[in-house]
């Protein structure tokens, strides 16, 4: 396939970097020709620098960089098979450039948006032809994430969708199907690890350290809830949770916490800042860990059973199957197990009676029980 990229930021790069990897010709595209410059020069640090770790040769990297064209001209795009746009969150800047793409592309040619949180039907809805229109979402770093949400919009034609996801595919990524629903899989099964962690906070039960020191001694995640905003950007993570909050019609479990929003406010936006729920500073001091065994196991099961609920909530409005929401968080978020499985192995009455004690305690929406999770329970059932 023939592969127009729109954008050249790092997601942008990377899309091209992965199909390009794949034997695809790629027509990297971006408006401003300094940051194609820029964008071409750190790719060709990046591929260098695996040449050293010895894990391509200069050959395999010779012929990556060989097969995409940097270009700040559209009409390249004339003979490409699959166009992914990859740029600025903003539906109208995206629907102007789908637009004028529509208009160089061929017939046959697929036009796709690596958004993370716009509506795919909407957007599709711009083209002139919206049945060659779906989402495919990439996770950064691109190369090295496993998984591509696939999302078809309400007009997407299903060989359209099928064509598609075949050949992203081909590229060895893991592809899981869902509907187009505000946040896909991962970024609205996501939220409770975050907004459930600030919650704790905020209560006051718990400093940044503890939870995080709970969540990766008690649950085996890689980085706790703090630290991956920090790492992610305070200013990205509320953006998308306030997306999802308000696209779900403002229903109280995806409510943004005030916290990060005065973190975001003050420019306290974590890594990349120097400062958010840490201090990166030289010398800084941190909040200590409260190593309290009870404590962190309570912290984790409250986080738990709420990212189960969100599992199982997405489940129940068949927004994916139960194989693609654990392969999501397995290999979108690198969660140490799928939630569903998760579930039956702490068992669906135990997350059931820990959510309704919850809802007992608090009186808030936030903390219902699915339905689907409660059927289950009464059926003695099990997801896998």
């Amino acid at each position: 396939m023939n592969i127009g990229v729109i954008g050249s930021g790092t997601m942008g790069s990377g899309i091209a970097q992965v199909a390009a990897t794949a034997n695809c010709k790629v027509h990297l595209y971006d408006i401003d020709p300094k940051v194609l410059d820029k964008a071409k020069q750190a790719l060709s640090k990046i591929l260098n620098r695996l040449i050293e770790k010895g894990r391509m040769d200069e050959e395999q990297v010779s012929g990556i960089l060989s097969r995409i064209n940097f270009t700040s001209d559209l009409k390249h795009f004339a003979d490409a098979d699959l166009v992914i746009e990859a740029i600025v969150e903003n539906p109208d800047i995206k629907a102007n450039v789908f637009q004028n793409v529509e208009s160089i592309v061929s017939e046959e040619c697929i036009i796709a948006s690596n958004t993370s949180s716009l509506s795919i039907t909407s957007l599709a809805a711009s083209l002139e032809k919206p049945e060659r229109f779906l989402g495919i979402h990439f996770f950064n770093p691109a190369p090295l994430m496993k998984l591509v949400e696939v999302i078809p919009a309400i007009q997407t034609d299903e060989t359209i969708f099928e064509k598609a996801r075949n050949e992203i595919d081909r590229w060895g990524k893991t592809t899981v199907k869902v509907k187009d629903t505000p946040g896909f899989i991962v970024n609205k099964v996501a939220r409770p690890f975050y907004g459930e962690s600030l919650r704790i906070l905020e209560e006051g039960l718990a400093n940044t350290s503890t939870i995080d020191w709970a969540m990766k001694t008690y649950g085996g995640f890689r980085m706790g809830p703090f630290e991956l905003m920090d790492f992610i950007g305070n200013d990205v993570n509320y953006t998308v949770t306030e997306t999802v909050f308000k696209a779900f019609y403002y229903d109280s479990r995806y409510k943004p916490a005030f916290t990060q929003k005065r973190l975001s406010e003050a420019g306290y936006l974590g890594r990349k800042t120097g400062k958010g729920y840490y201090d990166y500073s030289e010398n800084a001091m941190n909040p200590a860990i409260d190593e309290d065994e009870e404590k962190g196991r309570a912290i984790f099961t409250r986080v738990l059973v709420m990212l189960v609920n969100e599992a199982v909530d997405t489940l129940y409005l068949n927004i994916a199957d139960e194989k693609d929401i654990d392969l999501a968080m397995t290999n979108g978020v690198n969660y140490p197990k799928g939630l569903l499985k998760w579930a039956d192995e702490i068992g669906i009455d135990f997350c059931v009676q820990q959510l309704d004690d919850l809802f007992f305690e608090y009186k808030e929406e936030r903390y219902r029980c699915c339905p689907l999770l409660r059927r289950m329970q009464e059926e003695d059932a099990t997801f896998f």
